[in-house]
């Protein structure tokens, strides 16, 4: 299989599942055990490139587990179908790096992990927020350095985001778990633009503000906005998390950070693409008050020329579902994806997946992204 070693796991399966990282956790490698699979996993902790998985597919495969680094398109899916593969999963809730349409093709359910990331993710975005506001990696590295020589009263001044505005671009499970993180800790005030009126977390907020008028507290509100624009006007710390599709790529462009404030925090733990790094480090350059914290990259690894060198954005290496309960959990959603259609079982379709990391998981495939396309595939032909 290459210049990269695999560990073989109960050689003895009656099918066999390529997994092209080693997952963390080990429910996630029992949960494919338990239903006669032979596991083999990828040591390596380098990219495969798609040569590289197509030799490990080989002539027999019968299901794979990939990751978000990987470019899955009609290559691999040809490669696992022409093996007899009829099972992949992502290891990820996005699903950017997967070709949908070569899937549909190849008649290859493609499996995702959602409903685990939700508030570790919306955690780290609250991270991010405040680490930027405060101006934390600067003062860090500042302290670390030696240059600390006592108190100062204008050393590292800051954002106050209490009763500030925040702006939310994309209000799905992540955005509104970070929404309400953000409101009912800090008493913000909310703007969101989404494709679709999102009435839970506008209702949420209208019951916080009668609970805080009811406490002697300032009001809370939510309003949707009628544009992008509106929003990033409107708003001082701005949060993505939007899906990556064509329409989203380069969202924040050069002309719309010219709209935010000049002293607005922008924060990103959704893509890369969604923001424009090259325009992102002009604009930084050029508004040193501007604050930036950033989860994930355009070109993952490789960051943008001049982005590390600007002290007013802060830089973490996409961990925002680095917790292990949540890559764990991702671990044995992606196993039971496969796991399920081996076996024939039906698609959950219900929005709560906890289920599946309790000892006695559902006898069901927990997420399958393009279902609704196969089937209609199915009823044509």
């Amino acid at each position: 299989m290459g210049r990269h070693a695999w560990q073989v796991n109960n050689p003895d399966g009656k099918f066999r599942v390529i997994v092209t990282k080693a997952l963390p956790g080990r429910r996630w490698l029992d949960v494919l055990t338990a239903s006669d699979c032979r596991v083999e996993v990828c040591q390596s902790k380098s990219v495969l490139d798609t040569e590289t998985i197509r030799l490990a597919i080989g002539r027999r495969c019968d299901g794979a587990i990939g990751q978000l680094t990987e470019p899955w398109g009609e290559t691999l899916f040809e490669a696992l179908k022409a093996a007899g593969g009829t099972a992949y999963s992502n290891y990820a809730v996005g699903y950017n790096n997967v070709d949908m349409d070569a899937a549909n093709r190849a008649g290859m359910p493609v499996g995702n992990t959602p409903g685990v990331l939700t508030e570790t993710t919306a955690e780290m975005a609250v991270a991010l927020t405040f680490a930027a506001a405060r101006r934390v990696g600067e003062a860090e590295r500042y302290l670390r350095a030696g240059r600390y020589t006592g108190w100062l009263p204008d050393l590292f001044l800051g954002t106050l985001l209490q009763g500030k505005t925040l702006g939310i671009i994309g209000a799905g499970r992540i955005g509104a778990a970070y929404a309400r993180m953000m409101v009912q800790g800090h008493g913000m005030q909310l703007v969101y633009h989404d494709l679709a009126t999102n009435s839970d977390l506008e209702s949420l907020v209208a019951d916080l503000s009668l609970f805080r008028v009811s406490h002697r507290q300032s009001p809370v509100a939510c309003r949707r906005a009628e544009s992008l624009e509106a929003l990033l006007e409107a708003a001082d710390c701005v949060s993505i998390h939007t899906v990556l599709n064509e329409a989203t790529h380069h969202l924040i462009d050069a002309r719309r950070l010219a709209v935010m404030k000049p002293d607005a925090i922008l924060i990103n733990t959704s893509r890369g693409p969604v923001i424009d790094e090259t325009a992102l480090v002009d604009h930084c350059r050029r508004h040193p008050d501007f604050r930036a914290g950033l989860d994930v990259f355009e070109n993952e690894p490789a960051l943008a020329p001049g982005l590390t060198e600007l002290d007013n954005v802060l830089l973490v290496p996409h961990i925002a579902s680095a917790t292990r309960w949540t890559r764990e959990g991702m671990a044995v959603l992606a196993a039971c994806n496969v796991a399920g259609i081996l076996a024939g079982y039906p698609l959950w379709r219900q929005p709560d997946i906890l289920p599946f990391l309790a000892e006695d998981p559902p006898c069901a495939i927990p997420s399958i992204v393009n279902a609704d396309a196969l089937g209609k595939l199915n009823r044509r032909s």
